[in-house]
């Protein structure tokens, strides 16, 4: 026996609105009863976290109560998610009645197609979808009966565990490794053979895939820019050493003493060794709101602006820029930050001057080349900024440069070796994965109307025709407990609205021989609707950025296996 999933034109990650579509392959030695076939395309996000001691002061305390004893384990699995086909038996198997439940398939190789079409957001977030997946054979949908003696079927999630999590409606997140046994995000096909019998098990075989989400709609460019910007005034130089003084009794006739020559030296024009320090600002700027993308260049401006009126060069010896990811664990109420830094450019030896010339006036700027980086993409292994259930991913930015008064030589700095070294910070940085959306997703955001699972407010009831407001009173505290005046004529009352043809609260009676509408299955929601009419992003002619995401999508995991 042995099972394979081929996947049709498998590209280097999948995005939202992709058909995932494939072959089961089941090669058989000999005859075989199979109950079904179900092929289940799955996500996760699993977070795992130790629960801290609450009598040590080594973090921050958990909020409320703790999830576990002190010093234990304690994960947190969200089904991102969750879709669920049968691919056997198919109508032809299906019409026909067996008593076992199972279908015999002979020795050789067979194929089942499967296909699936990617979500937009996760699904753990819909509690409607999840109350009613879980169960076991006929329970969970699959399978119209129990196998011999009862036994056998396709066991499928229990959606229940997830209505006792906190979950938010967002984007499905990348795929994403690299904390172990900590955190991680994974998607992967399933596919599960169910053998009918008492002594017989199922097979079950899987497949990881890389996923890439879409991005989401960018704001119009406005031309306005976010800077991080720094000044600074380099030390003023000391007096350059002196000659050793004579003693004047000693003196040659025609020579004049150190100490003469300083006073006739006292027109207040500063000596060489006393000349002003330079003082520069130096101002990092990107496009605002600040986004940066997978795989492309970074769309940065660094300016310098002349603050003193100096003549000496100040020279940029050394450029970084350095891009910090910082992660947002979440189990339950403990809480985890994990930070990573990606060295984007690194630059040294550098001679590069910051001003025009000597006589550049006060508040000229020079624009540094962008030869440093324009050149240099984000690496494929940073994830695009994402937000879910209990797991978030987002970015600063930090450029690092290096300043020289005067000019440096190789190996070292001639006369003036004074060096200062200036931090500028982006704090609120997006990354986006460079896959746009379709433009009809684009306009489908636009559009106000929620859907079932990112709204969970109870409808108002419509105010009863029999029914009015109490009023309140009006007059002075101390006439409100008086008997009211009965001749006195009373307000009218407002005119309640009219009530529309068709109150939801209010249905319209069935009319003799119409049926029951299914109100046991609910219907999808404005998102899941608007995703099934439209098309992919990549339409085959456009190629897809790399990404690294996952080193082995099919390698094992990497979380607690007791809690896996």
């Amino acid at each position: 026996m042995s099972i394979r999933i081929a996947l049709d034109n498998q590209p280097e990650f999948f995005t939202n609105l992709d058909h995932v579509t494939g072959r089961i392959i089941l090669g058989l030695n000999r005859s075989e009863q199979v109950g079904s076939i179900v092929v289940k395309l799955e996500g996760e996000s699993v977070t795992a976290l130790q629960v801290p001691n609450p009598y040590e002061e080594t973090g921050p305390r958990p909020t409320g109560p703790l999830p576990g004893p002190p010093g234990s384990i304690v994960s947190e699995n969200h089904k991102i998610l969750y879709k669920v086909q049968q691919v056997f038996p198919d109508e032809y198997h299906s019409s026909t009645s067996n008593p076992y439940g199972a279908f015999p398939l002979q020795p050789g190789e067979h194929e089942f197609p499967f296909k699936f079409k990617l979500p937009i957001n996760n699904a753990c977030s819909d509690p409607m979808a999840m109350s009613k997946i879980g169960g076991l054979a006929g329970v969970g949908g699959f399978g119209s009966g129990g196998g011999l003696f009862g036994m056998g079927g396709v066991r499928v999630m229990d959606g229940t565990k997830q209505l006792h999590l906190q979950h938010v409606t967002r984007t499905l997140p990348p795929s994403l490794t690299g904390y172990p046994m900590e955190a991680e995000v994974r998607y992967y096909i399933k596919v599960t053979v169910q053998r009918p019998g008492f002594l017989k098990e199922n097979w079950r075989y899987q497949i990881g895939y890389k996923f890439l989400p879409i991005e989401p709609p960018r704001p119009a460019p406005t031309g306005q820019e976010a800077f991080a910007r720094r000044p600074f005034t380099f030390r003023p130089r000391s007096p350059g050493p002196q000659s050793k003084k004579k003693n004047p009794f000693f003196a040659k006739k025609g020579e004049k003493s150190s100490s003469d020559s300083s006073n006739n030296n006292g027109s207040g024009v500063d000596s060489p060794g006393m000349a002003p320090a330079p003082s520069i600002e130096m101002s990092a700027r990107l496009p605002h709101p600040s986004i940066l993308t997978c795989n492309q260049l970074i769309p940065l401006r660094l300016i310098a602006k002349k603050l003193v009126d100096c003549p000496e060069q100040v020279n940029l010896i050394s450029f970084q820029v350095d891009l910090i990811g910082i992660t947002e664990v979440r189990t339950y109420n403990i809480y985890n930050k994990k930070i990573n830094r990606w060295v984007v450019v690194s630059s040294t030896d550098l001679n590069i001057p910051l001003t025009s010339g000597p006589d550049a006036e006060v508040g000229s700027e020079v624009v540094v080349p962008d030869t440093l980086w324009k050149d240099k993409p984000l690496p494929n292994t940073v994830a695009p900024s994402f937000v879910t259930c209990n797991l978030s991913r987002r970015y600063e930015v930090e450029i690092k440069l290096g300043l020289c008064w005067g000019k440096a030589k190789s190996n070292f700095i001639s006369n003036h070796p004074q060096t200062i070294f200036l931090p500028l910070h982006f704090g609120a940085t997006e990354v986006f994965s460079g896959i746009t959306p379709p433009p009809e997703l684009v306009r489908a955001a636009r559009n106000t109307r929620p859907g079932r699972a990112t709204l969970n407010i109870p409808p108002q009831l419509p105010p009863r025709p029999g029914n009015s407001a109490p009023s309140s009173p009006v007059g002075p505290p101390h006439t409100q407990n008086q008997m009211p005046n009965l001749h006195q004529p009373q307000a009218p009352r407002p005119q309640m609205p009219q009530r529309p043809p068709q109150d939801p609260l209010y249905p319209p009676q069935l009319l003799p021989g119409q049926t029951v509408p299914p109100y046991d299955d609910a219907p999808p929601s404005y998102d899941e609707a608007i995703a099934e009419n439209l098309s992919g992003p990549f339409d085959g002619m456009q190629p897809r950025p790399a990404y690294s995401g996952v080193t082995n999508e099919n390698a094992p995991s990497q979380m607690p296996a007791e809690k896996r």
